[in-house]
C-alpha cells in the first residue's frame, strides 16, 4: 500500500482529488518558488534596491528556467528548506553572475516558500469554489424535487416523525452552502510574506511595507500589513474550512450508508461497489469514502492547529508538521468534493420503500401529533400519559396507532395524521435552500 492513498496507482480512483493534486506535487512547489523570486527581483528593480537591468533578467529567467527538484534534494534534506539549493541553482543556470547575484536579495526561505504556497493555495480555492457548486446544484435539485417527498425522521436511529426526503437534502445542503459564502473571505486571507531572516525585514531597503504591498499586487495576493512568519492564521484558517467541510460531507456519507443498508433501502446510490464473493452486494462505497475522508481531515486539522504554536521567530519543527499536514488535508477536500459531486447527481430516493417504512410504523410517527391533539381534551401531562399507554397497547396488539387513538377518542380524524399531513416546515426548508443555492455568492465568493 502507498503511503498516502491520493498518489497511488492502485488507490488513487477511490479518493479522486481532480486538478488539486497536481498543486501538490514538487514541481508545482519549486515553480511556485521561482514565480515569487521573479515577482520579488521586478518590485525590486522598480524600487531601485537592485539594478533594474538584473531584476529584469531575473524575472525574465523565473518563467523560462527549468529546475529540476530532485537535483535540489540533497541540499533540502541538509538545509531542511529548499528555498538555498533553488537559489543557487537558478543563480548557476542563469549563467549571468551580474545579474543572478540580486536572486533572493534580503528575504528568506520562509518568504518564498510561505508565499508560494499562497499561489498554490489560491488556486486550490478556486477548485474547491467549483466542485462545491456542482454539490450545491445536486442538493438543490434533489431539495426541490422531493420537497413533499415523506419519510420517516430518525433520532437515535429509531423512528421519530414524519420529514421528507427534500428537507434531507437541505439539511445536508445549508453548512456547504454557508461554507460557500465563507470562501471570499478565504481568498483575502492569503497573504504574501516578506519580512526577512527574522521579520524585522532589515535588508529589505528603506521602506520595506511599500516593498510588501507592490510583491503583493504583482503576485495578486493580500498584503498584511506585517510579519506572519509565526502566525500561522492563513493557514489555520483554511485548515478548520476544509475539516468542516469535509465534516459536513461525512455527515451526508454517515446518511447514505444507512439509508441504502438492507434493512432500510431508501436510496439508490449512483456508484456502488462490488463484493469479492456475494454477488448480490452493492457497497456504499463513496459514502463510505466521504465519512473516512471526514475523520482523516478532522484529525489533520487538530495536527495542524498544534503546529501553529510555534517558537520565537521561526519554528522548524512545527514548520515541517505544516508541510507533512496541509497538503493531505487539501487533498482530503479535494476528494470528497469530486467524490460527493457524481455520488449526488446519481442519488434516487426510493419512494415506495419510504412509503413503506412508514406503513409498517402503523402510525407511531404520528404520536408526538396524537399527543397535542389530546391535550386539546385534556391536560397535556394527561394526554401524554395516554398516547403512552395507547403506544404500547398498538406495539403490543399490532394495531395502527392513529386509528386506535381516533377509536378511543372521537375527536381525531385520521387524515390530519397521515405522514403527508405532518411535514410541518419540511417542505417550506427544502424549497427555501433550493432558492438561496440559486442566489449569486457574494462578491468575491
Amino acid at each position: 500500500m502507498s503511503a498516502a492513498l491520493f498518489d497511488s496507482a492502485l488507490y488513487g480512483k477511490l479518493v479522486p482529488t481532480g486538478e488539486v493534486g497536481r498543486l501538490f506535487t514538487d514541481s508545482a512547489e519549486v515553480r511556485a518558488m521561482m514565480i515569487v523570486e521573479g515577482a520579488l527581483a521586478r518590485v525590486q528593480g522598480a524600487a531601485g534596491l537592485i539594478p533594474e537591468v538584473s531584476a529584469k533578467a531575473i524575472h525574465r529567467a523565473s518563467l523560462e528556467l527549468q529546475l529540476d527538484p530532485a537535483g535540489l534534494a540533497e541540499a533540502t534534506g541538509q538545509n531542511g528548506v529548499p528555498v538555498p539549493a533553488l537559489v543557487s541553482a537558478f543563480r548557476e543556470l542563469m549563467q549571468a553572475p551580474e545579474h543572478a547575484q540580486y536572486v533572493h536579495f534580503g528575504a528568506t526561505s520562509q518568504d518564498v516558500t510561505d508565499t508560494a504556497l499562497m499561489l498554490r493555495l489560491r488556486q486550490v480555492l478556486g477548485h474547491y469554489e467549483t466542485a462545491l457548486d456542482r454539490v450545491i446544484a445536486a442538493l438543490a435539485a434533489q431539495a426541490e424535487a422531493h420537497a413533499e417527498t415523506p419519510m420517516a425522521a430518525r433520532t437515535y436511529l429509531q423512528h421519530a416523525t414524519p420529514t421528507s426526503f427534500g428537507a434531507l437534502a437541505a439539511a445536508w445542503g445549508w453548512p456547504l452552502l454557508e461554507l460557500r459564502e465563507e470562501l471570499a473571505a478565504l481568498k483575502t486571507g492569503l497573504w504574501v510574506s516578506l519580512s526577512g531572516a527574522a521579520g524585522t525585514a532589515s535588508a529589505l531597503g528603506p521602506d520595506p511595507s511599500a516593498l510588501r504591498a507592490e510583491l503583493a499586487q504583482a503576485l495578486n495576493l493580500e498584503d498584511p500589513g506585517r510579519s506572519w512568519h509565526t502566525d500561522r492564521t492563513p493557514i489555520l484558517r483554511l485548515g478548520a474550512w476544509i475539516a468542516r467541510i469535509t465534516g459536513a460531507l461525512a455527515k451526508l456519507g454517515e446518511d447514505l450508508t444507512l439509508l441504502a443498508a438492507s434493512e432500510t433501502r431508501e436510496v439508490t446510490l449512483g456508484g456502488t461497489g462490488a463484493s469479492s464473493t456475494m454477488p448480490q452486494k452493492q457497497n456504499p462505497v463513496a459514502p463510505s469514502v466521504l465519512t473516512m475522508l471526514g475523520t482523516h481531515a478532522g484529525g489533520l486539522a487538530q495536527t495542524l492547529t498544534t503546529a501553529g504554536r510555534q517558537r520565537h521567530q521561526r519554528d522548524g519543527a512545527a514548520w515541517f508538521t505544516e508541510w507533512m499536514v496541509l497538503p493531505q488535508l487539501c487533498l482530503a477536500g479535494a476528494a470528497a468534493l469530486e467524490t460527493a459531486g457524481p455520488l449526488l447527481e446519481g442519488l434516487a430516493p426510493r419512494t415506495e420503500a419510504m412509503a413503506a417504512t412508514l406503513a409498517g410504523a402503523k402510525g407511531a410517527l404520528a404520536a408526538e401529533a396524537l399527543s397535542f391533539a389530546l391535550a386539546r381534551e385534556m391536560p397535556r401531562p394527561e394526554a401524554q400519559a395516554a398516547m403512552k399507554a395507547l403506544a404500547r397497547e398498538a406495539a403490543e396488539s399490532g394495531a395502527d396507532l392513529v386509528a386506535l387513538a381516533a377509536e378511543r377518542h372521537p375527536g381525531i380524524t385520521p387524515a390530519d395524521f397521515t405522514p403527508e399531513a405532518l411535514l410541518g416546515t419540511a417542505p417550506a426548508e427544502a424549497r427555501g435552500f433550493a432558492r438561496a443555492a440559486r442566489i449569486p455568492p457574494a462578491a468575491g465568493g
